[in-house]
Parts: C-alpha cells; structure tokens; sequence
C-alpha cells in the first residue's frame, strides 16, 4: 500500500508516476487535502483533468476508487442507500409462515446490515481489507440538484452518515474525497467551506506539449508541437466549446492512427470531429480558417529555426 506524500514535490511526483502532470498548484492543493484530511473541490472547464486527477490519485495511492456520478434528480436511494425491499418481503413471508408473528422482532431483522443495499457514498466509509479508505469522487456536483448538495453537509463535514433506522454510520479514517464541477451551476457556499479549492485552468503551452509527449509518445515531435500550438490558437476563439486537454490527446491519437508527421490542410479538415464536438465550431475552423491558423503555426516553427540559427 502506497504512503501519502510528506510535502508537494513528493505528491507531485506521486501524480506523475500516475501519468498526471500536475502544475504546483495543483499539487499543493492535493498535499493539502491528504495532509488535513479535506475534500478537494476541483473546478473548470470540461476536458481539464479533474476526474482523471481522482483516478489516478486511486491509482498510486492504491486505493478502491469510488465514484458518484452527479446527474439531475439524484437521489439518496441512488447515492447513499436503499433498502433490499425484495429481501424484506421474503423474510416477513417466511416469519409469518413458520408462526412467528412478532412484529417488533420482524421489524428489528429487516432493518438490519443485511438488507441494506449500500451505494456510493455509503461504501465510501468502508476501509478496505488492507485498512485504507477509499477515493471517492464525486462527479459533476453542478449537475446534481441543489437539495442534494444539503445532504452532503453531514457527510463533508465530519464524514459521517445517518441512516434513520440503523442510526449513524461514522469513520475512524475518511475517504479521499475530490469533488468535481463544470460550474453549469454555482455551488453553494456551504458546500465550499467545507472543501478545499482549486480551479483547474486549460495548461500553457509548454504544459500541453508536455502531456501529449507523455499520454502520446508515438506521435512525432513536430506534430505534437503543431497540434498544441493549433489546439492552444482554437482556444483564443472563443468557441461554443473549446477543446480540453483530453481531445487535443483524441486528436493527437487519431493524426497519428493517419500516419501523419505534421499537419497538413486536409488532415485537420478531415478530423476536427476528434477535436471539436460542435458542428457550429467545426464549420467556423474548417477550410479556409484552419489554413490560417496552420500557416501561423508554420510560421511560428520557421521563425524559431531562424532565431535558432542567427544564435
């Protein structure tokens, strides 16, 4: 079993040996909610790294991964728990068939460990055999209603959970938890307080060629330096929706799937639906703006050549 980080160069490290390039930032927000025991509340754009950063957290810490998917009209029965209401019926048939009519006795077996159905955030306070708490992720908090956000007070805050029936499950050890939004909506200030914060920005320049080295080491240098320098020009745009950090890797997969060894006109016009998931935003980059924006690229690349050489 993996160890925690003792300070921010360890964990960056740690996040790097995952195949996560974590700018320092990051990294010292993650050393943080290790080190304190705090949820992590990541924020930012789509594509950006946030839910990749909770799996691979799981992945070198060496952990379970647990993850709740946020979506409109979740509910507790789907996040926390419900009751095996089959199982429950069976065994009030099978008591009143053998004569046991005591209905307090009944009622104290069936709302017992057994005839729980436990859900994301309930197992999340489970230890695993080797005595470690879980990564929970929480996904996509913005998506989810606002009444559900209330819910996870108790649970962020002392990491706890009350099942009215049984009473209150608690924790000797919380789970790693990192919560993640898109911001489609705010979340509310309650929900902050308890968390760490770190907004997730799209990387530099220098970054995104060095995560596409990384993610896409097949791919030729020089089509990775066009592609970030290309997908980094799209941003500027402002677009419907621009690419994250995960299409430009989609992308940079699919040129080299092609045989491609540098951008040319017809192979960006060709694949732009690896990068860009929008006709609108596909219809303003192909033809005659993507040759713009790759003549630019090309002359960026011949430029430092000639400053290369004069030094």
């Amino acid at each position: 079993m993996a160890e925690l980080p003792s300070n921010v160069q360890e964990t960056k490290a740690l996040l790097a040996q995952g195949g996560y390039l974590a700018s320092e930032a990051i990294a010292t927000s993650v050393f943080l909610a290790l080190k304190l025991k705090r949820p992590l509340l990541l924020e930012g754009e789509a594509g950006v790294g946030k839910t990749e950063l909770a799996k691979v957290l799981a992945t070198v810490l060496e952990r379970p991964f647990v993850r709740l998917q946020c979506y409109e009209g979740l509910d507790l029965a789907t996040a926390v728990y419900e009751w095996n209401y089959s199982r429950q019926l069976l065994h009030i048939r099978a008591a009143e068939a053998a004569g046991n009519a005591d209905s307090a006795l009944i009622e104290q077996n069936i709302y017992s460990a057994d005839y729980l159905l436990k859900r994301p955030l309930l197992k999340a306070l489970e230890l695993s055999t080797e005595g470690k708490s879980p990564v929970l992720l929480i996904d996509e908090l913005d998506r989810a209603d606002e009444p559900f956000e209330a819910f996870l007070l108790e649970l962020l805050a002392d990491y706890q959970i009350t099942i009215p029936e049984l009473g209150t499950v608690t924790v000797t050890e919380p789970p790693i938890t990192i919560l993640t939004s898109n911001r489609t909506r705010e979340v509310h200030d309650a929900v902050r307080r308890r968390c760490f914060y770190v907004w997730i920005d799209y990387p530099t320049l220098a970054r995104e060629t060095a995560i596409l080295t990384l993610k896409v080491p097949e791919a030729p240098a020089e089509l990775t330096r066009q592609i970030v320098e290309f997908v980094q020009s799209i941003r500027a745009m402002d677009l419907y929706k621009n690419p994250g950090i995960a299409e430009s890797i989609n992308w940079a997969q699919a040129l080299t799937s092609l045989d491609c060894v540098a951008l040319e006109p017809d192979d960006v016009n060709s694949t732009l639906g690896t990068l860009l998931k929008y006709q609108d935003d596909i219809a303003r980059i192909q033809g005659t703006e993507a040759s713009r924006l790759l003549e630019q690229v090309k002359s960026r690349a011949r430029q430092m050549a000639a400053d290369a050489g004069n030094g």
